[in-house]
């Protein structure tokens, strides 16, 4: 086993791991943070995904060992207690959250989107969403959380200033 640390949700965790663990097999089975869903553990749902130094990836098939002080945020890091991230929110109020299996996943996708893009056309959230599967909603609805939250982030952003 190895120790490292690993900085998530802006808390410092100092674990012992093995080499082969992924950041999936940590989150949820050493740390407890299950939001992060085990969708396929072969890259190719979207389910797993987090934000890793800005970047949405899929934790199914990163080995924890080499994330030491890397910026890891998951579902868990997106509420600010028990007030819900714009993104949380506008999921609900768009209906799309059905099963909820590939939320986490897909609200980290969206947020790295956000982040980078404030204001993303239509094309430009479904190219964000593209390597998350979901087999309830069709999509249009979390097309519509995305712009949605978008609006409201940018109406927030008016606020402050």
């Amino acid at each position: 086993m190895e120790a490292v640390v690993l900085k998530i949700n802006h808390r410092e965790y100092p674990v012992f791991i093995e080499k082969n663990w992924t950041l999936l097999y940590v989150l949820r089975e050493v740390l407890g943070l299950t939001g992060t869903k085990c969708g396929c553990s072969t890259n190719d749902c979207g389910a797993c995904r987090v934000i890793v130094d800005g970047k949405a990836v899929n934790s199914c098939v990163l080995m924890a060992a080499k994330l030491a002080g890397r910026e890891i945020l998951t579902v868990e890091g997106l509420a600010n207690g028990e007030e819900l991230h714009p993104l949380q929110q506008a999921f609900i109020d768009a209906g799309a959250v059905q099963c909820g299996f590939c939320t986490p996943g897909m609200l980290m996708s969206a947020k790295a989107l956000l982040d980078e893009n404030p204001d993303p056309t239509e094309e430009e959230i479904r190219q964000a969403m593209k390597d998350n599967l979901c087999r309830c909603t069709g999509y249009v609805k979390i097309v519509e959380a995305v712009k949605l939250a978008a609006g409201r982030m940018k109406e927030m952003d008016h606020e402050r200033i």
